[in-house]
């Protein structure tokens, strides 16, 4: 009988992981189904471009899975019940439930559009396709002058104030800081990161907090009003509650506590990758939600999915966080390295250098993921089909 094993999510770290399992296992021993809401594959890192005004490929999931023998069925996970190791899904025609002897949890991240009153209500994020659209579609019927307020000064937030800055120059973009604009950079990236905003126009606000949104302005805690015609809502991310509505253990922030191989701790016919995992890096520390957390994290599991099937050892992967890569519009970024313990080394790579490199980097994601059989599992069942056609015809 087939192991079966149901991958949740087909974003970055879901659909590496199930088209790497598809290439490593023979499709006479595993079945792999990958469940996703959506028919295509969403580029998150370029959503705040496409927000801005951009066109990013949004490819079809079909196409990514041509050929490997992965089924892909298109529904909204509903609950997961790991006692019974079956997965609720929800579609357009119907409700039902998928059964899993392994499950790969992939459901990734969404933004924090609970944490203050009023984010919900009238904020845009970019950490969806739907919300970058309707940002988009907003940012289309400002006028001249029209005032746009990104809330979150970490790199996502960064990134969407200076392309849309860059891109719709007649808007006005202020860009509202918790703390220090740039505090995890080296002191020459963050230079560098401040002479980007003024040469932008983007205005920034530090050492501000965010006590509500309102549909025309932003409520400071130290009493300011910030007018908005577009308030852009980055400061955090947060998980579906699913997991631990399940039963399974979780950290305080809803992420699934994980081992080192990214299995459960509690429910070991389940393994966590991407921004869904809790997994602690060789540092110590938990890894980021990020595309470099999601190919450690997806190939850990992969690889003791595999072992755990095969018999064979399972490798180590490395856990660690090596640095970020900040893009300032499409003209100019910063390439920041970190050393072992996330601290920015003194040295950082910026402007159109850098820029190359995050475009190369988004390539390479793109095209990992787009490809994540390298062909292989196509050429096998083609070759089992061959062997098949003449086998029956050495018979007849």
């Amino acid at each position: 009988m087939k192991h079966r094993i149901v991958v949740l999510g087909a974003g970055y770290a879901g659909a590496y992981a199930a088209g790497t399992l598809a290439r490593r296992l023979s499709p006479a021993d595993a079945e792999i189904t990958v469940v996703n809401a959506e028919p295509d594959f969403v580029q998150r890192l370029r959503l705040h471009e496409l927000a801005a005004g951009h066109e990013i490929e949004a490819p079809q999931l079909t196409d990514f899975f041509e050929g490997t023998g992965i089924r892909l069925r298109l529904a909204r996970v509903t609950a997961v019940d790991p006692g019974r190791r079956v997965v609720a899904v929800a579609d357009a025609d119907a409700d039902g439930e998928l059964g899993y002897d392994t499950l790969v949890y992939a459901l990734g991240s969404h933004g924090d559009v609970r944490s203050v009153p009023g984010v919900a209500e009238h904020a845009f994020d970019v950490a969806a396709r739907p919300s970058a659209l309707r940002l988009r579609e907003r940012l289309d019927g400002l006028r001249e002058g029209g005032r746009v307020v990104v809330v979150g000064d970490g790199l996502t937030g960064i990134e969407t104030a200076t392309e849309i800055a860059e891109s719709r120059p007649g808007l006005s973009v202020a860009l509202v800081a918790r703390g220090e604009l740039g505090a995890q950079l080296s002191a020459g990236a963050r230079s560098h990161l401040r002479q980007a905003c003024d040469r932008l126009g983007v205005t920034v606000l530090e050492h501000t907090g965010v006590e509500a949104v309102e549909a025309a302005r932003v409520l400071c805690a130290d009493g300011t009003a910030l007018a908005s015609d577009a308030t852009v809502w980055t400061a955090g991310f947060a998980v579906s509650p699913i997991a631990a509505a399940g039963g399974l253990e979780v950290a305080d922030n809803g992420r699934i506590v994980v081992d080192g191989t990214m299995r459960s701790l509690s429910h070991p016919d389940v393994y966590a990758v991407g921004d869904s995992a809790y997994a602690i890096g060789d540092n110590g520390r938990p890894l980021p939600m990020s595309c470099a957390s999601a190919g450690y994290t997806g190939r850990q599991a992969v690889d003791a999915v595999v072992g755990r099937l095969t018999g064979r050892e399972i490798p180590n992967t490395k856990l660690e966080y090596v640095g970020n890569h900040i893009s300032l519009g499409r003209r100019d970024g910063i390439l920041q390295m970190v050393d072992h313990e996330a601290r920015a080394k003194p040295k950082y790579l910026g402007g159109r250098k850098a820029a190359r490199i995050k475009a190369g980097i988004l390539w390479m994601s793109l095209w990992a993921t787009e490809h994540p059989t390298f062909g292989l599992p196509k050429r096998k069942h083609r070759l089992a089909a061959a062997q098949d056609a003449f086998a029956e015809k050495a018979v007849a």
